[in-house]
Parts: structure tokens; sequence; C-alpha cells
């Protein structure tokens, strides 16, 4: 099999091939049959959660396959961008990663710093408009104003300054512009999937060693005053509800039946089944991952050439094959209940537009890496080079005021349910 390379790499962007595919079986870590966990999602605004369990066809026969969503698009890119991240922080991929410098907050967060590759909107996020830039605010600085005014049609400054914005997508809503602001769509698109899905059941009890059962109805207990105390039997310590009764204790939230050990926590819990969310089994799971060159050719760098528009495209393109890579030698381990192993090494198949494949190569850590910095060297020659130097952001103090008042705001206040 052939290894990927740079000169491979840009030919295809330069329109030689439409995407490029990954796809990796996977089997659960425990074995064939055994269970692994999907995420669970609310249904029509109830409280329920179920699993994303839908029939997709499989291939061109007729076999149809009840598949149970493992991870979503939007969880895989947050994947596919920590890898990058580490990839990063171990100088191994040298790309611009702007972020807010957390460091002097006082330990107001757990974050040393936050990056672009960490925020959920990317450089467009909140987190970083609500940020300074050498003593401005970020949006009223240069680069802020620039990276404002990037479009699909002129993305150069976006390339210049965050170039994970173009691969991952951005929609600029938080900015001046609001919901006008400039749209960059996905081009890397990845998903992990489970076929012949069968959902299994979830049983949980527990049984209390200080053999705590139900007490008096008249044996009453309050959500303490005391956010330590937690829980009270005297009503004179207890905080007030909105009639300015005692709030009865019920797991930290206002409301809730006397005589029930249960709602702080302790007490028998009777064994109890959950049909709903106890794990499904599959025959075997699959990542897909897709990144489209049509949409990095639409991509346009106002002004400059051809060529360097290649280069700058296929730039981008490299930060998505390290992704790539770098996710599949950080694991599949995607919760608790939920890790699974690849029965291969990634296989990148360079896609022709009549859907064949015109060459699978291959690609690791190291020969990305390789790609990654190739690429940069030679859009830089042509003219498009990235910001070498480090973009850092402080919160604003509006910024830092906010997060002490919610924070104030979740220890004085109730849990809510």
């Amino acid at each position: 099999m052939t290894a990927l390379t740079h000169e491979l790499l840009r030919d295809a962007v330069a329109g030689d091939s439409v995407a490029l595919r990954s796809r990796i079986t996977l089997q659960p870590a425990g074995g064939e049959g055994d269970k692994v966990f999907p995420p669970s999602y609310a249904v029509d605004g109830r409280p329920e959660h179920k699993y994303a369990v839908e029939e997709r066809q499989i291939g061109k026969t007729d076999k149809v396959s009840t598949t149970v969503l493992l991870d979503s698009v939007a969880s895989q890119a947050n994947r596919a961008e920590l890898a990058l991240l580490e990839g990063w922080e171990r100088g191994e991929l040298v790309f611009p990663v702007p972020f807010v410098d957390f460091s002097g907050d006082g330990g107001l967060t757990d974050y040393d710093k936050l990056t672009v590759l960490e925020a959920p909107h990317r450089l467009a996020d909140a987190i970083f408009r609500d940020s300074l830039f050498d003593g401005t605010l970020f949006r009223l600085s240069d680069v802020g104003r620039a990276i404002t005014d990037a479009t699909p049609r002129n993305a150069t400054e976006l390339f210049r300054y965050s170039p994970t914005s173009l691969l991952f997508g951005m929609w600029d809503s938080t900015g001046p512009k609001g919901g006008l602001g400039s749209k960059f769509q996905r081009a890397y698109v990845s998903e992990i999937v489970g076929f012949d899905a069968q959902v299994g059941k979830k049983v949980g009890s527990r049984i209390d060693p200080l053999k705590i059962e139900r007490v008096s109805s008249q044996d009453r207990m309050y959500n303490s005053t005391d956010r330590n105390e937690v829980w009270t039997h005297d009503p004179d310590s207890a905080e007030r509800d909105r009639k300015g009764n005692p709030a009865h204790a019920s797991r930290g939230s206002a409301s809730g039946e006397a005589g029930q050990p249960s709602k702080i926590n302790h007490g028998n819990i009777p064994p109890s089944i959950d049909a709903q969310a106890g794990g499904v089994t599959i025959s075997s799971a699959q990542q897909t991952t897709v990144m489209s060159f049509a949409a990095l050719r639409r991509l346009r760098f106002k002004g400059y050439a051809r060529e360097a528009e290649t280069a700058a495209r296929t730039a981008v393109a490299a930060l998505g094959v390290a992704a790539i890579a770098y996710q599949h030698e950080m694991d599949f381990d995607l919760r608790s209940r939920c890790l699974l192993l690849p029965t291969h090494a990634p296989k990148l198949e360079l896609l022709n537009r009549d859907g064949s494949a015109s060459e699978v190569v291959e690609v690791d850590r190291d020969s990305s890496a390789q790609i990654v910095s190739e690429a940069a060297t030679h859009s830089a020659k042509v003219g498009l080079d990235w910001h070498s130097a480090e973009l850092r952001l402080v919160p604003a103090p509006k910024l830092l005021e906010l997060i002490r008042r919610s924070q104030k705001a979740s220890k004085s206040e109730p849990a809510a349910g």
C-alpha cells in the first residue's frame, strides 16, 4: 500500500479527487457480544433519555441494519480537535492555535488556557469575543476585525490565524453581524455507528449498610441553609421555599416528601430495571470519516494565484489527515463502558467523482506530521503563510465577573432537580 505524501495530497486537493475517506472497523474491548453504552438523548422534551437507534441501508444490497449512534458528528469533531491539540502541545504539529490565557484568574476556572480547539464555536465563540487582545476587545482589534470580515470567498485571514476553523466549520453568529455572520461549512465529517444493535436492560439497586429505612412521616428533613451540611432535621435551620415554608430535602432540590431517607441519599434503593438505557450489543462498529476536497475548493483567497490557493487548501487538508492519524492513536474510549478497539490501521481512500477509489493510501502519526510541515512550508513559499507568533488573549474583566457570579449562584441556590 502506498504511503500518503504531501505531493499526492496536493494533487488530490487540486482536482484529481472529490474527497478523502477513512473507514475503520471497531469491536468492543470486551470482545464480540460485549455491551457498549451509546450516548443518550432527550426525546420530545420529556425527561426520559434514549439512544439514537435507526434503520440504515447497508451497501448496495437489500440488507437493512438496526444501527445505533455511538459518537455523533459534533462529538467526533471535538475528539479530532483534541487529537490535533495533543500534537500541537507536544510540538509535533506546528500550526496557529489562538487561545485565551486564564492562568491569571486566581483559580477561578479549571483552565490555564482555553484554545480555539476547545471552544465550542471555535474562533467565533463568545469566549474569544469577550476576551482582550493587546488590551482591546478581540473583535475590535485588527486581527479580530479581519476575522470578522472573512468569508468563504475570501478566507485568507481565517486561514492565517485559525486554519482548523476552516477544516471543522464555523458560523460567526456571535460577532458584530449576528446571524448574518459568515458560515464556513464542515470539510471534515466523522461519526461512529454500531450495526445490528440490540438494546439491553440495565439493573440497579442499593443496600444501605446502616440499615436506614423509611422513618416516621412526622420526621421531616429539610435543605440546610449551610451548604456544607446539605440537610437538617431543624426547620429553623432550613432553607425556605417560595411561600416561606421550610424546604423539604430532595437530593438538593427544594421539594420532596417527609419520611424518605432516599431523598438525602440514605436508605435502600429497591432493585430496578431500566429498559431505555441498558446499553447495546452490536455485531461491529464503524468509524466513517470523510474530508471533502470539494468543500475546500470552494474556499477562495482573494488576490492570490491558483497555485497559492491550492497550497492553502492542501495545508488545511493536511490538518485533517493528521486529525485522523492522531485520533486513531488516542484510542476510541468514547465514554464509560464504551471502549472500542480498531481491527486495522487507518486506510485512506482518495475518491473519484464516480465514487471509486483512485488510490488507497496509509498514514500514521509521524507521516501525517511530516505532511502538515511540508504543506505549511509550501503554502508560505507561494505567499500564504500561517501566523507564526503566539495569538494570546486574556479574559475581559466582565467575563471573569460573569464567571464569579455564576459560580456564586451555583453555590447558593438549590440544584435544579
